[in-house]
């Protein structure tokens, strides 16, 4: 038998014993659990965890080995603390507050707000989602589209919030932040750009391009072909071809969809402009009541945490563990505490499911603060 042989023996036989000491701990860590139950204590304690690892690093005999050591303990606490919020669920323990489970999101005779006017794209994800039986409630900003589901003037409200190309709409997050809403459902509408001017109007023509932001970054390829133009931006894609239409400037155009341009009377002098062929656009409908479809597949949360070592990791790792795909994290400054973020995640799941709520769990009692925004 070859040396390397004899190693890999000694190997499996030492990992029987680790594997018979890793169960005994765990039913510990179970007693444990059922212990702080009754006493109404927190599962992290980070105070006695710290004050384990530096004994663990004391008990190691060989000092070059210590700091391995305590990182496979570590990872040893933080399974054990999993185990724990499991238990906190399986015996009633749950953080998460009463919500209503709806068979679909209703499409008739309920108000609706969008940010823009008829022919934006958020226009267009509305009725892509709702159809026409609605009454429709147009308002200028997303903060207003929050502020309206979030008041109760409309049932719902549909915002844009990250698009395939561009990236998150970053200014939809921290509005998260601002009104107590839910995210009840998602749509997604395939953004395709086209430049729109008063009839008889040529490219040669074009001295001004008119759009929203991220309309004008999409069509960035585009536009580097006419570096003369000049760029002007305005709240809304279909706010420019109103624009256009209402200067009657012929040297003027809009970055806009083709049903704007045909509400407004435009044509296309170009179309197909985004770079990205495959160019989405995801809308989430918000309502200030919480309600969450029956056939969800998606959780959508706010956290909070430290900046410091090993904090985002212990928030997340709960997902990985209860074997469920984190979808997005998107990190925004947290306002008053510098170089400190507030987090959004998405990840794949339903609350019926005891995988989805053990991991809500554990992301709730690791970090600072968590709020459930939506699943859907």
């Amino acid at each position: 038998m070859s040396d390397l042989s004899k190693i890999r023996e000694e190997i499996d036989a030492t990992d029987k014993e680790i594997i018979k000491l890793l169960e005994k701990r765990i039913g510990l860590s179970k007693e444990v659990a059922i212990d702080k139950i009754k006493t109404g204590k927190k599962i992290f304690d980070k105070g006695r965890e710290i004050e384990k690892l530096d004994s663990v690093k004391n008990i190691v005999s060989d000092p070059a080995n210590a700091s391995d050591i305590a990182k496979l303990y570590e990872q040893i606490m933080s399974g054990s603390r999993k185990i724990q919020y499991r238990i906190l669920e399986e015996e009633g323990q749950s953080m998460l507050f009463p919500y209503d489970i709806m068979d679909e999101v209703p499409n008739k005779n309920i108000k609706v707000a969008y940010q823009g006017i008829p022919g934006a794209y958020a226009h267009i994800a509305l009725r892509q989602f709702f159809g026409t039986d609605i009454f429709e409630f147009n308002v200028p900003t997303w903060k207003e589209a929050f502020n309206a589901a979030a008041n109760g003037s409309v049932d719902y409200a549909i915002v844009p919030i990250d698009n395939s190309t561009a990236g998150s709409v970053v200014e939809v997050y921290d509005l998260f932040n601002e009104f107590q809403v839910y995210i009840v459902a998602e749509e997604f509408v395939k953004i395709e750009h086209a430049l729109l001017a008063l009839p008889g109007t040529k490219l040669s023509d074009i001295k001004t391009v008119i759009s929203h932001p991220q309309g004008l970054m999409q069509c960035k390829k585009f536009l580097e072909g006419h570096q003369d133009w000049r760029r002007k931006t305005c709240s809304n894609t279909a706010i420019s071809a109103k624009m256009v239409k209402e200067e009657e400037d012929k040297t003027q155009a809009a970055i806009a969809s083709v049903e704007a341009g045909k509400i407004y009377g435009l044509e296309p002098i170009a179309t197909c402009i985004n770079q990205e062929v495959k160019n989405t656009t995801r809308f989430v409908v918000l309502s200030n009541k919480r309600r969450f479809l029956k056939s969800a597949n998606k959780v959508s949360i706010e956290i909070e945490t430290l900046n410091e070592k090993g904090a985002l990791y212990n928030i997340l790792s709960p997902i990985v563990y209860n074997d469920l795909n984190m979808m997005k994290l998107e990190s925004r400054p947290l306002k008053g505490s510098e170089w400190n973020s507030r987090f959004y995640c998405d990840f794949e799941g339903n609350l019926a499911d005891s995988r989805v709520r053990d991991a809500l769990r554990g992301i709730y009692e690791e970090s600072t603060s968590m709020r459930l925004l939506g699943n859907y």
